[in-house]
């Protein structure tokens, strides 16, 4: 397993935390000197908030813990490619390296529909290592949108 399944891994623990609590399943963490500093699992449904996306909680976290809204030295390792929303703070955040795992075809914001975090025109471009654990993320994905369809229209909060 490589360095960054590892954490990966990790990150897809947060993404079971959402799926236990019916989110949609996306999980991320940031590591910064080989410590995570923050994390995070989407909670859009939990606290009523659209931007309460598993990387904006785990941004948020890491630059509290730094004490700085720049994130020079750490790696966001995430489940699902980033929204353009997440996207955008990856990029604010000068985080140094983007890793996820699954790509998503319906919002993604970092190669898929758009490709924000290495658009030269912007300030800072991550690096970015896509498709690290994709199966296991894509499968958390799965199971949870087959729960959500099984369940009576009106029965839904998503």
């Amino acid at each position: 397993m490589t360095q960054h399944e590892q954490w990966m891994k990790l990150a897809l623990k947060e993404a079971e935390k959402a799926f236990e609590q019916d989110e949609v399943p996306v999980g991320a963490v940031v590591v910064h000197e080989g410590k995570i500093i923050g994390k995070g699992h989407n909670q859009t449904e939990l606290l009523r908030d659209p931007t309460a996306h598993a990387e904006m909680i785990a941004l948020t976290a890491a630059a509290n813990h730094l004490k700085s809204r720049r994130l020079k030295n750490c790696t966001l390792y995430v489940t699902l490619e980033p929204c353009p929303m997440c996207a955008g703070a990856i990029v604010l955040s000068r985080v140094q390296t983007l890793v996820f795992g699954s790509y998503d075809p319906k919002a993604g914001a970092c190669g898929t529909l758009f490709n924000i975090v290495e658009d030269k025109r912007l300030n800072h471009s991550p690096h970015v290592i896509a498709g690290v654990c994709d199966r296991e993320s894509e499968e958390l994905l799965k199971g949870f949108f087959g729960r959500v369809r099984s369940v009576p229209r009106s029965d839904k909060r998503i």
